[in-house]
């Protein structure tokens, strides 16, 4: 049973999921880079994130050992955070 989404709030399927938890009133969390950027700027405080150092493949990797399953979404090849995560697993 989900108890939680871990998100890193990246833009996309991250942005997206933590979304739709919080329209759910569902608990979210997760890590992101200190200074909560992300590809569109900083993510904005509504998401209850913790703020790492390490960048974006340290805040993936804390993800990834906070989590207990991960859902990856992607249409034709691997790149990216997306690719990151998967060497996490």
């Amino acid at each position: 049973m989900l108890s939680k989404v871990i998100s890193g709030g990246q833009t996309g399927a991250d942005r997206a999921g933590l979304d739709a938890a919080l329209e759910s009133g569902f608990p979210i969390g997760g890590s992101c880079p200190v200074g909560r950027m992300a590809e569109d700027g900083p993510i904005n405080d509504t998401y209850t994130l913790t703020e790492i150092g390490g960048g974006y493949r340290q805040r993936t990797k804390q993800n990834v050992i906070d989590s207990d399953g991960t859902a990856i979404f992607y249409e034709s090849y691997l790149h990216g955070g997306t690719e990151a995560t998967v060497l996490f697993l």
